[in-house]
């Protein structure tokens, strides 16, 4: 069995319109990328304030499968019937019946931290036995490791936490930064979202990881305080949630602040240098980790 894959180029302001045409005169799928993906001009889009949404690009393909036989020619004349957009550059291609598990499973590689600290997929044995290896699969809740932020977080907290140390991951998304703390030495570990997938993604992959932690919405949390406090969310939210962040941090305890672009950083480090000593940020390619020590008397 095999598919046709039709892709169209399209601006920002049309390509929903052909995504939801395409999907009403019998395409299986449509998705819309971004044109100039893996290339100099790739416009990244975090979702920002002022940004436009996630997905939106000035230049998209707008990408559609049909079962294979099906009349292309017919199918762009109907789409030009019903949108107006007449002359669209479009291509094909055959799509061929495969393995689309392996095929995805393929994309997913351990992930190196450290020397002594993994992200292994299940499908994967750990490259090194001996070292803290956590099994995380790609999932719906944000956090596998690959994502610089999650990265930067995740080499803090090697190097930051001790024996019997609370926690605190706020925005946990899939419980990587709690399920890592756990798993170097420390006690008390609490996550929590606003996402109540996160939630379900963070207490099952704890339990994948036989590490004991607990998980709540962030309704429910109930504000403590905390040795060390890390949080993996949007510039905006950490702006917005700086006092609480710092009210859930002890006197002489340690914040990491990551999701941060490094265009924020310094309006980000104002806000906090009122509770904490910062440290000299660390960078990965656009995004910026900022860490410092909770003031005695801020």
């Amino acid at each position: 069995m095999a598919w046709v894959s039709l892709k169209i180029e399209a601006q920002d302001n049309t390509a929903d319109l052909i995504s939801d045409t395409l999907m009403s005169i019998g395409a299986l799928s449509a998705i819309i990328e971004d044109a100039n993906a893996e290339t100099v001009d790739e416009q990244p889009i975090f979702g920002e304030p002022g940004d436009p949404p996630p997905g939106i690009w000035q230049q998209n393909l707008v990408s559609a499968l049909f079962d294979e036989g099906v009349d292309i020619s017919k199918i762009m004349a109907d789409l030009a019937k019903k949108t107006g957009f007449n002359a669209l550059p479009y291509s094909t291609e055959i799509i061929q019946e495969q393995d689309w598990v392996r095929a995805t499973q393929s994309q997913f590689d351990p992930i190196r931290i450290t020397d002594n600290l993994w992200i292994v997929p299940t499908w994967h044995s750990a490259p090194n036995a001996d070292a803290l290896n956590i099994v995380l699969d790609p999932g719906l809740a944000f956090g596998t490791g690959s994502h610089p932020t999650t990265h930067l977080c995740l080499a803090w907290l090697t190097q930051t936490v001790s024996a019997n140390q609370s926690v605190l991951d706020y925005g946990c998304g899939s419980g990587i930064l709690a399920i890592a703390a756990k798993k170097l030495g420390a006690g008390n570990v609490i996550g929590t979202d606003i996402d109540a997938q996160a939630i379900q993604s963070s207490l099952y992959n704890a339990e994948q990881n036989a590490v004991t932690a607990e998980f709540y919405h962030a309704s429910k949390y109930q504000s403590q305080e905390f040795d060390i406090v890390v949080a993996n969310i949007l510039s905006s939210a950490l702006s917005v949630l700086a006092p609480a962040l710092a009210k859930s941090c002890k006197a002489g305890g340690k914040i990491a602040l990551s999701g941060i672009l490094k265009e924020q950083e310094s309006a980000v480090s104002a806000i906090y240098a009122e509770w904490f000593d910062l440290a000299p940020a660390q960078y990965m390619d656009a995004w910026v980790l900022l860490t410092g020590t909770k003031k005695c008397n801020p």
